[in-house]
């Protein structure tokens, strides 16, 4: 890997925000190409944040900053990637929080991480009505859906979801994962979800999962 890969990667990992911009513009200058700055840039740089987050060396907060000194690197290379095509997505995936629920902390921190791992990401917002996710899938046919709820009272509204998906013929082609404070493992089983993330990292690595799988 070249030396200036290895300095965004560092940069992202040790939340290096006012040198990050610079450093991805070094790497365009050097002629290396958009996609590997990404990848072995940004994307790997965020795969060890996720780790060490996993691991309780970081927490939250540093997760969050590394996340948006990610964000600023990619906002650097996203005109190039539009005007020569494109990048490679892993898979598209629709983000909200349930019909009931303003919460979006752990959302927004999610969605930053499923961004590093190169997925594209569209945020629904909160207090998502399930005519609504319904509307938004069948006109962006992502390939999954994150439904994410704070308040114990407002995980109903997720096994509704998933019932009127299952009603309408589009959990077959649309995989959905939960998350939350409240939500569990065999919540996300018992309504009928196809995975549970407990944190960033774990819904991540699950978006992973699931993509691969379809």
């Amino acid at each position: 890997m070249s030396d200036i890969l290895l300095q965004i990667k560092d940069a992202v990992i040790t939340r290096k925000r006012a040198e990050i911009q610079g450093l991805v513009e070094t790497a365009v200058g050097e002629g290396i190409d958009p996609n590997t700055i990404i990848d072995n840039g940004l994307i790997a740089a965020m795969d060890v944040v996720g780790k060490q987050f996993s691991d309780s060396e970081i927490f939250v907060p540093e997760m969050l900053v590394s996340a948006l000194t990610m964000k600023m690197g990619l906002d650097v290379v996203k005109p190039l990637l539009l005007k020569g095509g494109g990048t490679r997505s892993r898979g598209t995936i629709l983000m909200a929080t349930v019909k009931g629920d303003m919460h979006d902390i752990g959302k927004n921190i999610v969605i930053m991480m499923l961004e590093g791992a190169g997925f594209q990401v569209v945020d629904l917002g909160v207090d998502l009505t399930v005519e609504k996710l319904v509307e938004q899938i069948e006109v962006i046919k992502p390939d999954l859906v994150g439904l994410s709820a704070l308040l114990t009272t407002t995980m109903p509204e997720m096994r509704r979801s998933i019932q009127v998906l299952q009603e309408k013929g589009l959990k077959r082609k649309v995989k959905v994962m939960v998350g939350g404070a409240p939500v569990s493992a065999s919540f996300a089983k018992e309504i009928g979800a196809d995975g549970y993330g407990a944190d960033a990292t774990e819904a991540v690595e699950l978006a992973r999962r699931l993509i691969s799988d379809l």
